[in-house]
């Protein structure tokens, strides 16, 4: 009974849609249809353009939407997440595929469809060892730069299909924008008009009736200005050709140990790119339901897809956030709409196969070219040029990298990229002198003004950030800064409220501080030191070296103890007031003979003493 109840309570880790088909009921399944055919409808064109963006036969890619879809819905976490042929991963198979195969081509197919499962297992792995968050490493300037680069390219390939220019579908983007002017007096007007037709179509609907599916109104559109073209000039527009009707071929990617090794890099970037699009699509439906989503289940779900579609001739596939939203627009409830959708598709590849021999080549073209213009976020980039200069360098030479050099390094290059700018942030904490304001409810600290006096026996300073190897050759060096500025200056206090975090480098720095600081015959001490910081300085004995005395959890209980160590004469002919002591020390009597003399514990105050033997933060 015991290991019943412990299988039935694993079930939904391995099986997660048994979760979800207790929510199903008669309201919830009918909604699910609903949104399920709607899904099946908008996919039959863009699975086609997808398609032949990756170089594949256009049957490919509704095949990719068919099983990949189903499997990915039933081991996948989101309730609207719609898996499928989608632009990024089809423009990064046909950049990669290049070199090796020729585009269509048997070979080609065996690639692509290798590819697919090898990113399938890469996904798996993932997902099984729950590494969900290597996504985090992607910021969002790399997922804007990546994105902006594949629509350039996206668009930029549609050139030659759009105005019938003849330019090579292999040629890179440089050739493009060289050869693109070049055609101009070659231009097929019929290609051209019907190309225009379509994309006029398609804006007009997404602006004046958003609810309709604008991609097939416009195809039908476009369809039919070929057709009005072909009966005056039969032969001037071409179209996509009938595609077999029939559920997709089982099918054997290639396992040789060379080709594996061949195409692991391209392997490494579809996974990354998708997994990122996957789990960036299944968190923004997540915020609109209120659901939570998992995405270590996610990369399960998506390895699943690609590793079993691989063997029913589908290439990779991801997330679409097109056809997800659309999903969530639909009224879907559960995945069982994405499955219906799966099952829907197979039978309308079955029976209107046929109707793609009306589809003409210049409507998918402007299709697409509104696909690759939709992934450029206009706004996205703007807010990005208006941050920083690192930010901004991260997204232009990810852009970069996707154009002109690999579209397949430009993530990788973007995350590196801005995992060095993190390093060099971390590397330069922020270290600034901190001062009492008097006009402040209890003397808040705030940063050092020309009206607010600095003492001259104490330096206070605020670090933010964690003090790591990284970090230690700027922090020693502003500390060695401030002590050439102050000879006279013999003590040094430091607010650790914005540490997190310090390594063995930075607690060795900090105790080479306090010695520095002990030299000059004053002290280095430490104000409200985090718990975690405390039990790190303290395992490794800095604590000690430090002077556990040193240590205070308050800013008074610093101060009440610091001014007794003070210069008394300067301190009597200062003037500057800066601490509430301050004043307690223009008294003559009778606090003139304890600084006279040497400071004990039994001399202190009961409260001074309980400041001067601090307890571990929290304790």
């Amino acid at each position: 009974m015991a290991a019943s109840a412990r299988i039935a309570a694993l079930a939904p880790s391995f099986l997660p849609f048994l979760g979800w088909l207790r929510m199903c009921d008669r309201a919830s399944i009918k909604a699910d249809l609903v949104a399920g055919l709607t899904g099946a409808i908008v996919v039959l064109p863009q699975g086609v353009a997808f398609a032949t963006i990756s170089g594949m036969p256009p049957q490919y890619g509704l095949y990719a939407a068919i099983v990949p879809t189903i499997i990915a819905a039933l081991f996948g976490s989101s309730w609207h997440l719609v898996a499928g042929p989608s632009t990024t991963a089809s423009l990064v198979l046909f950049t990669s595929l290049t070199a090796f195969a020729e585009p269509g081509s048997d070979r080609w197919v065996e690639l692509a469809l290798t590819l697919a499962l090898m990113v399938g297992v890469i996904e798996l792995g993932l997902g099984l060892f729950k590494l969900g968050a290597v996504v985090n490493f992607i910021s969002n300037s790399v997922v804007v730069g990546y994105t902006t680069g594949v629509g350039i390219l996206i668009i930029a390939h549609q050139i030659q299909g759009f105005f019938g220019i003849p330019i090579p579908r292999q040629a890179e983007f440089l050739e493009i924008l060289r050869d693109a002017p070049l055609g101009i007096g070659e231009i097929v007007w019929p290609t051209t008009l019907v190309a225009m037709v379509t994309l006029l179509t398609a804006i007009a609907v997404r602006t004046w009736t958003p609810k309709i599916p604008y991609m097939i109104v416009a195809i039908v559109a476009g369809g039919l200005a070929a057709a009005a073209i072909d009966r005056w000039h039969p032969g001037l527009v071409t179209t996509v050709g009938a595609l077999p009707a029939h559920l997709p071929p089982l099918s054997m990617p290639d396992l040789d140990p060379a080709t594996w090794r061949m195409l692991l890099p391209t392997a490494f970037a579809v996974a990354v790119s998708a997994s990122n699009e996957v789990v960036s699509i299944s968190r923004a439906l997540a915020l609109r339901c209120g659901q939570h989503v998992d995405a270590n289940q996610e990369f399960i779900g998506q390895g699943l897809a690609n590793g079993i579609g691989s063997f029913f001739s589908a290439y990779v596939v991801s997330g679409s956030f097109n056809r997800s939203a659309l999903n969530y627009d639909a009224g879907a409830k559960t995945p069982l709409s994405a499955v219906s959708a799966g099952v829907m598709v197979a039978g309308i590849l079955v029976f209107a196969a046929p109707l793609a021999a009306y589809l003409p080549h210049a409507a998918m073209a402007a299709s697409l070219v509104l696909v690759g213009w939709s992934l450029i976020d206009r706004k996205r980039i703007v807010q990005i040029l208006r941050s920083s200069n690192s930010e901004r360098a991260v997204m232009a030479i990810t852009i970069f990298t996707a154009l002109f050099v690999q579209i397949q390094a430009a993530i990788l290059s973007g995350v590196v990229l801005s995992l060095i700018v993190y390093l060099y942030r971390s590397s330069k904490p922020e270290i600034v002198p901190r001062v009492p304001d008097p006009l402040s409810g209890g003397r808040k600290f705030t940063g050092v003004r020309p009206d607010l006096p600095e003492c001259r026996q104490l330096r206070i300073i605020r670090v933010d950030g964690s003090l790591f190897f990284g970090a230690v050759a700027a922090f020693q060096d502003r500390l060695r800064r401030y002590e050439a500025e102050s000879p006279a200056r013999k003590h040094l206090g430091i607010v650790m409220t914005g540490v997190n975090f310090v390594d063995l480098a930075g607690a060795e720095a900090l105790v080479q501080a306090a010695r520095r600081w002990r030299a000059r015959g004053g002290g280095l001490y430490l104000i409200r030191v985090k718990e975690r910081v405390w039990e790190l300085l303290d395992k490794g004995g800095h604590l000690d070296e430090i002077g556990r005395r040193n240590v205070f959890t308050s800013k008074t209980d610093a101060l009440r103890t610091l001014y007794r160590k003070f210069d008394y004469d300067e301190c009597r002919t200062c003037g500057l007031h800066v601490f509430v002591e301050c004043a307690r020390m223009g008294k003559q009597e009778p606090l003139e003979e304890d600084f006279e003399e040497e400071v004990t514990l039994e001399k202190l105050p009961p409260e001074w003493v309980t400041a001067a033997e601090p307890t571990k933060p929290g304790g």
